[in-house]
């Protein structure tokens, strides 16, 4: 063999030893010293991934999520927390704010400038209003202040919201996830059982091929998709009610109807919405028997039919 074959046969090799890691995710080769090795490879397999644990007393994790920012993703969660109060009295609600760069919980839930009191184990007590228990990076930084941070530090503080929080008892904890499929969603799949998702879009295109990865991410990683909300499906004009599909007619149920899904329930693109949840009078309190309080309740009685018997409760 000549010394060119020889030189091609040992390049080829070297680059079949090349692997994705977190310093360098498109497995080129450099000057840093990545593990480059089969065993190496090898070893990072058999660690594995960590053991779900879930959070203590509380019986069913539901994620509320979206692929892409901006389709109403907080609001659905806020009123999704809301309707299940509403549908079942009885039952205790939690809300967590699992999107630490842009919290929208703490406005939208009349919260804004409070902080977690510390119990004497060390835990933080979440804030409670509309009689929805709620925990946000907002309550601990300025409304003002940006969340500058790397992966490690989001996924650090991600694991502190769910783990020294003192969230039980809770039939039901809804998470308001982060837009996209990045650490955060990874994180909270590998950490705790995950009852289901839902995914939040609005009927045009560029929304609809984001909700598709985010439903494609969540299958992936064996979190159940209950579903998708259509949000701002048409807007009705206030003076003569003629309605307008101004993002698109039916975008989500032609999606939900090729990755064999269900759209749970569509929610019209309306002022009211919008200027309760800016107030944080969420519409599903501030006006219950609007029609736009009454899709958020038909939307938390799907959801809730939706969940498996099973429950993930640890007291």
């Amino acid at each position: 063999m000549s010394r060119f074959a020889n030189f091609i046969a040992r390049s080829r090799l070297q680059t079949r030893r090349i692997f994705s890691t977190h310093e360098n995710p498109f497995g080129i080769s450099g000057n840093s010293k990545e593990p480059s090795t089969l065993k190496n490879k090898a070893q990072q397999i058999r660690k594995g991934l960590p053991k779900k644990w879930p959070i203590a007393g509380v019986e069913h994790v539901i994620l509320v999520a979206s692929g892409k920012g901006g389709v109403g993703k907080s609001t659905t969660a806020v009123n999704l927390a809301l309707g299940i109060a509403a549908n079942e009295p009885s039952k205790s609600i939690g809300l967590l704010d699992a999107d630490i760069y842009g919290p929208s919980i703490p406005r939208m839930m009349n919260l804004v400038g409070q902080q977690p009191q510390i119990t004497q184990q060390k835990l933080m007590k979440p804030l409670i209003n509309f009689g929805i228990s709620c925990m946000s990076m907002g309550f601990l930084v300025d409304e003002k202040s940006p969340i500058v941070w790397r992966g490690l530090m989001v996924m650090s503080a991600i694991e502190k919201l769910i783990r020294q929080v003192t969230w039980g008892p809770l039939d039901y904890l809804i998470v308001d996830m982060p837009p996209g499929t990045g650490d955060t969603q990874l994180s909270i799949s590998q950490l705790i059982p995950v009852s289901g998702a839902l995914i939040v879009t609005t009927p045009q295109d560029i929304a609809l091929l984001d909700a598709r990865k985010g439903t494609e991410m969540f299958r992936k990683v064996d979190i159940p998709v209950l579903g998708i909300v259509q949000n701002m499906s048409v807007f009705e004009c206030p003076n003569c009610h003629h309605k307008t599909h101004i993002f698109g007619d039916d975008g989500a149920r032609n999606i939900a109807k090729e990755m064999n899904l269900e759209v749970l329930v569509n929610i019209p693109l309306h002022m009211s919405i919008r200027e309760t949840s800016d107030m944080g009078k969420p519409i599903t309190v501030s006006q219950p028997q609007s029609s736009q309080a009454m899709a958020y309740r038909d939307l938390a009685e799907c959801v809730v039919n939706k969940i498996p018997n099973t429950k993930n409760t640890v007291r």
